[in-house]
């Protein structure tokens, strides 16, 4: 099976998966109650399959699709504030063909990425239980055995981090999780720790154009 196929199987799987009744009775619950700037929207409500184009290089890794973002779009980092940042990075440094990604269905394009997430249903106060990204983490390793030509993988937070090092089996102590950190690997690849780009992040500064940039400013830099 080439990878593709691989890769759209695995999505068909976590589209349908049910293995958390809290989480896709959230999903629903917020695809019917809506929001009132989306109240005339039909929300995906529903585990939001992985993205990117094939092959890749670039592996980003995020926490969970936001409640009206992902959940109402039925794309990663699609339609909130944190899809705005991510996004806009990903346009200038050559990994997107559009800006702004708006919806699953607006022709948006990635270039050399994907982006996944440790757990793909919309969690109750972004906040998944250890039970639930534990039920999730079949779907990443699955993805990460598909994409054999990854070259560097990005972790959006430390809960990313932590899903991603324990499915790259390093033999090396875990370094501590920093912003900017590039770590290599036991494989020649490389991991990029940076802060997730949530409102909690940007808002209070934590998290910086300039910071961000900085970090795909190191993708890129890799990547060559």
């Amino acid at each position: 099976m080439d990878t593709q196929s691989q890769i759209n199987r695995i999505n068909k799987k976590i589209i349908n998966c049910k293995k958390c009744p809290r989480l896709i009775n959230h999903c629903l619950e917020i695809s019917k109650k809506k929001k009132k700037a989306f109240i005339n929207e039909k929300y995906w409500g529903k585990p939001v399959p992985s993205f990117g184009s094939i092959p890749i290089k670039l592996f980003i890794l995020g926490l969970a699709p936001a409640a009206h973002g992902a959940n109402r779009t039925g794309r990663m980092f699609t339609g909130d504030q944190s899809g705005l940042w991510l996004y806009r990075a990903l346009f200038e440094h050559g990994f997107s063909t559009q800006l702004e990604s708006k919806h699953k269905d607006d022709q948006l394009k990635l270039n050399n990425c994907y982006i996944s997430a440790a757990v793909h249903c919309a969690p109750p106060d972004n906040k998944p239980t250890a039970k639930e990204i534990s039920n999730c983490k079949i779907f990443l390793k699955q993805e990460l055995e598909a994409l054999e030509s990854i070259k560097i993988y990005l972790a959006l937070g430390k809960l990313a981090f932590d899903q991603l090092w324990k499915n790259l089996s390093q033999k090396q102590k875990k370094p501590k999780f920093e912003h900017g950190k590039m770590i290599t690997l036991e494989n020649n690849k490389t991991l990029v720790l940076s802060y997730h780009p949530s409102q909690q992040n940007t808002f209070t500064k934590r998290l910086t154009k300039k910071l961000f940039d900085d970090v795909f400013k190191l993708v890129c830099n890799e990547i060559k």
